[in-house]
C-alpha cells in the first residue's frame, strides 16, 4: 500500500516512527509537505500538486499530521485527498473542529461529556462579571487554538485575570476562560485512541512552580490505569469530534473525570516511552483495516 505522510519533516518523532513501522509491515511510505502543497481546480478533475508534481493518485491512504499554524490549509489538502476517494485517519472537519477549543468543548457539552465549567466572550466591557460567572479567580485563561500548552495562563486574582483577559481582547485574540479545578494539582491524563479501542494511556504531572502539566512544558509522565468512566469519556469523544487517531486529554476532579482537548495529531514520544506501547504500529494497522480494498 502507498501511504502518503502528510507532516512538514521526516525529522519529527512521531513522522519518523510511523514511517519506520508502515516500512516494517512493508508499506511505501512519503513524507509530504502539505505547506508546500497546491490544489488545482477547473475543469476536468481537481488535482493536487507538490512543486509540479502531481500526486493526485499516488496514494491508497494519508496520515495528516497538520501543525496549529497552517491547520486551514493542511486541512483542505486533506479534503481534497478525502474527495478523491483516498482514505485519511482524520477527515478534514475533524482536525479544524478539534484544532479549535470552544469548537470541540461546544460539541462535548452538547453530547454530555463532563468538562470544566468554561466561558468564551468577545466583550471587553464586562470582564468582571465573566469572572465571576465562573466563581471567581483563580481561572485558567486558553487560546482557542494554542496547542503543547502554549497560550494557556493561570491567572490566581481577579486583578490579574481582568489585566490578561483585556489584553487578549484588545489584541483581537480568540480565548476561553475555564474554571481552576484546584484538586487536579498540575496532573492530567493522556489517552491514545486508535479506531474505537484504547491503545495507550498516561499521567502527566507539571514540575514543581508549574501548572502545566504538558511534556513540551517539562513535565513528567507515567502509565495510568484508567477508570471505566475515562474510557468511556475517551471514547465517546473522539467518535464525536469524528477522528480515527486521538489524544484525548482529562484531568481529575472531586466530581469526577472532565475532558479538556481533543487533539487531532497527538505526539507519540512521551506516550510510547511512558507505556512501552509500539502506537506508531497500532495507526499503520489501522490504515491496513480501513484502507485496503477501500479505495474508489
Amino acid at each position: 500500500m502507498n501511504i502518503g505522510l502528510l507532516s512538514v519533516s521526516m525529522n519529527v518523532y512521531s513522522t519518523k516512527r510511523i514511517a519506520d513501522e508502515a516500512y516494517e509491515l512493508g508499506h511505501y511510505v512519503e513524507q509530504i509537505d502539505h505547506t508546500k502543497c497546491s490544489v488545482k481546480l477547473g475543469k476536468g478533475k481537481p488535482k493536487i500538486y507538490v512543486g509540479e508534481e502531481d500526486i493526485t493518485n499516488e496514494f491508497d491512504a494519508i496520515i495528516p499530521r497538520i501543525g496549529t499554524k497552517v491547520s486551514r490549509h493542511g486541512a483542505a489538502i486533506v479534503k481534497q485527498f478525502e474527495m478523491n476517494g483516498i482514505f485519511s485517519t482524520a477527515r478534514s472537519i475533524s482536525i479544524l473542529r478539534a484544532r479549535n477549543k470552544v469548537r470541540t468543548l461546544q460539541i462535548m457539552a452538547r453530547k454530555g461529556i463532563p468538562i470544566p465549567d468554561t466561558l468564551f466572550s468577545i466583550n471587553p466591557d464586562n470582564i468582571k462579571e465573566q469572572i465571576e460567572i465562573l466563581g471567581g479567580a483563580p481561572v485558567i485563561i486558553k487560546l482557542q487554538e494554542g496547542t503543547q500548552g502554549l497560550g494557556v495562563i493561570l491567572a490566581e486574582s481577579k486583578k490579574s485575570a481582568k489585566s490578561i483577559i483585556d489584553t487578549f481582547y484588545k489584541m483581537d485574540t480568540s480565548i476561553l476562560i475555564q474554571k481552576y479545578i484546584e484538586e487536579s494539582n498540575g496532573e492530567d491524563i493522556r489517552i491514545f485512541v486508535v479506531g474505537d479501542k484504547i491503545i495507550a494511556s498516561m499521567k502527566r504531572t507539571s514540575e514543581a512552580g508549574e501548572f502545566r502539566s504538558n511534556v513540551h512544558q517539562g513535565g513528567s509522565t507515567e502509565a495510568v490505569k484508567l477508570s471505566s468512566k475515562e474510557r468511556f469519556i475517551a471514547l465517546k469523544a473522539t467518535k464525536h469530534i469524528g477522528l480515527g487517531v486521538a489524544g484525548v486529554d482529562l484531568i481529575r476532579s472531586k466530581k469526577g473525570p472532565l475532558l479538556i482537548e481533543v487533539n487531532a495529531s497527538p505526539g507519540l514520544q512521551g506516550i510510547e516511552a511512558a507505556t512501552g506501547v509500539n502506537i506508531a504500529k497500532e495507526i499503520v494497522l489501522y490504515v491496513e483495516r480501513n484502507a485496503r480494498g477501500g479505495r474508489k
